[in-house]
């Protein structure tokens, strides 16, 4: 017997969670001087110059942060319109959230319910508190979202024993999403045993009209929990700091059990400042849409189709397996995302960079592909 035999069966049974390979691996491992790394779905343009400037001005590192987090809180929740501040819970990014939501409910002989090729987090987190993840079968090649939420078919996947649904929307790493109207459809057939969780990592890069209007909706339905993050658009995933909107009793589960200063000062200051800069978060939305039309039509001129996508990257379905063409692009200093682990093994996921970065991607891709 070895000391690793004794660990929780969930957690022996997990593989680890497959980050995005560094810049500075690729340049020792190949060699190579050009490097775009296209993996994580990061902001092309970095963080708000804001937000920058905030970093600049200084902190005392010597003193612990704000473990309460009232001044980012008092902004979000002028941001959401006046909600309660009693309602928000900060998070080391919103997968600390997710991690505290799995703790708070989950447990063996429990269960959460999540669709095919979502976000991995929701299966660690579910299977590492002991519970058992419920996959919904994804929507098929002839929908208009293929790969997408069946959100019709959640119900049936929910007994007395589930606790969470976690819907992702839009979803990574597919990019595709779900109607307001299907998700509040979710909303109303959800038992009160359980929660919703919608995670909105990708929020910002749908278009206006197909958000969901969770302010209103979290009035309505207290089993609703909605995660965000500044990762993305805000351009500040070095420093993790996301937050949840959910009732006040649920938050002040979450509260009871989170580390006590879980988001440090300098996030803090930063995500205050980036919600602050709205020019640059249009920027970067802008920058995204044009980069999304420059990637899908070099793919698609290459006879490669996109899943459709309302985030901040493409889900590319290669025609053959995807890890051997991810490995050879990294000799072209081209990192991108194999997701093979999701269940999509002949995909790939390119996560939208600069005209320059999106440009260098498909001349290497051309290049590994013989064309």
């Amino acid at each position: 017997m070895s000391i690793t035999d004794y660990a929780l069966d969930g957690v022996r049974g997990l593989t680890a969670y497959e980050t995005g390979r560094p810049v500075e691996e690729i340049a020792r491992e190949f060699g190579v001087q050009r490097i775009s790394k296209l993996a994580s779905n990061e902001n092309p343009l970095g963080c708000s110059p804001q937000a920058d400037a905030a970093l600049r001005a200084g902190l005392d590192w010597a003193r612990y942060p704000d473990g309460g987090g009232y001044a980012l809180k008092a902004a979000l929740s002028a941001h959401h319109g006046g909600f309660d501040t009693a309602g928000i819970t900060l998070g080391n990014g919103s997968n600390d959230v997710l991690e505290l939501l799995a703790r708070c409910f989950l447990a063996p002989g429990r269960n959460a319910v999540a669709s095919a090729h979502a976000f991995a987090v929701y299966a660690l987190a579910t299977q590492a508190c002991g519970a058992t993840l419920r996959e919904v079968p994804a929507l098929g090649p002839d929908s208009t979202q293929p790969r997408g939420h069946d959100l019709a078919g959640f119900a049936a996947h929910i007994d007395a024993d589930t606790r969470l649904v976690f819907v992702a929307n839009p979803n990574n790493p597919t990019g595709t999403w779900a109607e307001p109207a299907a998700i509040e459809a979710l909303l109303q057939q959800i038992p009160e045993h359980c929660l919703l969780v919608l995670d909105e990592a990708y929020r910002e890069y749908q278009r206006p009209e197909e958000r969901p209007p969770v302010e209103d909706w979290l009035a309505r339905y207290p089993n609703l929990v909605v995660t965000r993050t500044f990762s993305k658009a805000y351009g500040l995933a070095s420093l993790r700091i996301g937050y949840a909107l959910s009732s006040p009793e649920v938050a002040d589960l979450l509260n009871r059990i989170r580390q006590p200063f879980n988001t440090n000062a300098a996030a803090q200051r930063a995500a205050l400042a980036a919600l602050a800069d709205t020019d640059f978060l249009a920027r970067s939305v802008a920058v995204n849409a044009q980069g999304m039309a420059q990637l899908e039509a070099g793919l698609g001129g290459m006879g490669l189709h996109c899943l459709p996508s309302r985030a901040n990257f493409v889900c590319v379905d290669m025609g053959e397996p995807g890890r051997p063409l991810f490995e050879a692009l990294l000799r072209q200093g081209v990192i991108v995302r194999p997701v093979g682990g999701y269940g999509l093994p002949n995909f790939l996921r390119i996560s939208i960079g600069t005209a320059e970065e999106n440009t260098h991607c498909l001349e290497a891709l051309a290049t590994v592909r013989g064309g």
